[in-house]
């Protein structure tokens, strides 16, 4: 069946496959099945072929798959290198110096947003939160910093911040990007300063709501806090929806909090005494690596005449960077032969890890692929002129109904994100977002990058972990012992109104 202008039985059927996702997101299910379902029942409405139909469903999944592997690869690749920095104590010794700065409350919210920051923005905040909330959360709370604040500053740093722009490892804007039809590095570039200013604004506000409970440093302060570990009940929340959270939220996480410079030292001694000269090094050397990527991928976009990065290309520089970086750690830590087996071992536990973190959204992302021309192609076996192009010929066709006001469409989509982001995961709705905005681009005046952006920040931010009570929320509010629902409300205003505020910067910027 050749493509039409007007729309069919598969159109149809794709929209309604879209209707259904969504309000299973809203409930908070998950979306595999239905996105399997749906893409079969859009194949079968095109081709009329059962059997193409079930091969459809194999094909949508392993054309997402193509698309997305390099996106597994950096996290199996970074997570490699976590798991090898962990052996030999680098991950602590990276930000334990930040504990002697924290003199009051006031200084440790902001160090300990900085450090968070920096550390989910290179590995995502799964290592992060235990990281921080082991190592510097219980100087913070010494020092006069509310749990509830800790619990507020970390997830807006590490679950917002870092996790919405995912301008190092890729993740988000590859994965929006490619359904959006649009180059991922420019969906980085835009996303990444979308983040910085919701992430301001939520920083400040939340700073400045909860500045009032600050108090003098205390260590009558950390023995109240450590008290709540026993009396604390379990929280009740269901970590429902479509990506493994348990798996995120397990991360590093460490048995007890490091609460004493004793208790750090102890840490630190894990490893033999041969191998303390090369846990300092690396905890130098990998921060100055990955900043060097960084500095690569930025510097081109500042100073004319420097050779420019490609999305793909940065991807591949931060995932080689990892694995190089991987098994020299793992050199140091085992010596030249058990090296051998601990690199295997590493990259094996890396992949394993991004499959149960991420695997859930390929079946989802092959569904929505299906509604772009290119994509479709490869998924149906036809030539890209044959494809359909079902959810852009959907838009087209519902333009008279959509106000032409460029801020009506970036909210539209930044409210489709929060959406999709209720299910708890994030990322899920992302390829949704970003096939709605190279869709409603030509028609709404802004461009299908800065859309893509805006959906990603709804997605992320809401899902991600600052506004879901069922996401990886709870693991920040369980490390900082403090209930998740309350959490919830303490970040709701402060997170909406730099949504709000960032979508319209992103209209009048970009």
């Amino acid at each position: 069946m050749e493509p039409t202008t007007g729309l069919t039985l598969a159109h149809w059927t794709y929209l309604a496959g879209v209707g259904v996702i969504v309000l299973t997101m809203i409930m908070r299910a998950n979306v595999v099945v239905p996105s399997i379902v749906a893409t079969f029942l859009v194949i079968l409405a095109w081709t009329g072929s059962p059997v193409a139909a079930l091969g459809g469903i194999f094909n949508a999944t392993f054309v997402a798959a193509k698309e997305l592997f390099s996106i597994f690869l950096v996290i199996a690749l970074m997570t490699a290198l976590l798991n090898s920095l962990k052996e030999l104590r680098s991950d602590v010794r990276m930000v334990e110096p930040f504990r002697a700065v924290m003199k009051n409350g006031h200084i440790s919210y902001f160090v300990i947003a900085l450090l968070t920051y920096v550390v989910s923005l290179f590995f995502w905040p799964t290592p992060a939160v235990p990281l921080i909330a082991a190592v510097l959360l219980p100087a913070a709370i010494a020092a006069g910093l509310p749990p509830m604040a800790g619990a507020a500053v970390i997830a807006i740093a590490g679950q917002g911040m870092a996790l919405s722009s995912d301008y190092v490892i890729g993740v988000a804007p590859g994965i929006s990007a490619k359904a959006a039809g649009v180059l991922a590095s420019v969906v980085a570039d835009r996303s990444l300063v979308l983040s910085l200013i919701t992430g301001g604004i939520a920083l400040i506000w939340a700073y400045f709501s909860l500045r009032g409970t600050f108090l003098p440093p205390s260590q009558h302060l950390l023995d109240q806090w450590h008290a709540r570990a026993a009396n604390q009940p379990a929280q009740g929340v269901s970590l429902g929806g479509t990506t493994h959270k348990e798996e995120i939220a397990r991360g590093t996480s460490r048995d007890e909090p490091l609460e004493t410079n004793a208790d750090v030292r102890r840490e630190l001694e894990g490893v033999g005494a041969s191998q303390v000269k090369w846990s300092k090094l690396f905890a130098v050397v990998t921060p100055i690596a990955f900043i060097g990527v960084v500095a690569l991928m930025v510097l081109p976009k500042l100073v004319s005449g420097l050779p420019t990065i490609k999305g793909g290309d940065a991807a591949s520089l931060v995932g080689g960077m990892a694995g190089a970086l991987m098994i020299f750690a793992t050199l140091a830590m085992h010596g030249g032969r058990k090296m051998l087996e601990a690199s295997a071992d590493h990259v094996t536990e890396g992949l394993v890890f991004a499959f149960r973190a991420m695997g859930s959204v390929l079946p989802i992302a092959g569904f929505f692929f299906l509604g772009a021309s290119e994509t479709a192609a490869a998924i149906l076996g036809l030539p890209a002129d044959k494809a359909p192009s079902l959810l852009f010929e959907l838009v087209k066709h519902a333009e008279h109904w959509i106000p032409a006001s460029k801020f009506f469409v970036a909210y539209g989509i930044l409210i489709v994100g929060m959406i999709t982001g209720i299910d708890g995961s994030g990322f899920a709705g992302l390829p949704l977002t970003g096939a709605l905005s190279g869709a409603l681009a030509s028609g709404s005046g802004v461009d299908a990058a800065t859309l893509a952006a805006v959906g990603q920040m709804g997605a992320v931010w809401t899902g991600g972990g600052t506004l879901i009570a069922w996401s990886s929320l709870i693991a920040v509010a369980g490390f900082c012992r403090v209930p998740v629902q309350e959490t919830v409300r303490v970040l709701a205003i402060p997170v909406l109104a730099g949504l709000a505020i960032s979508t319209f910067f992103a209209v009048i910027l970009f």
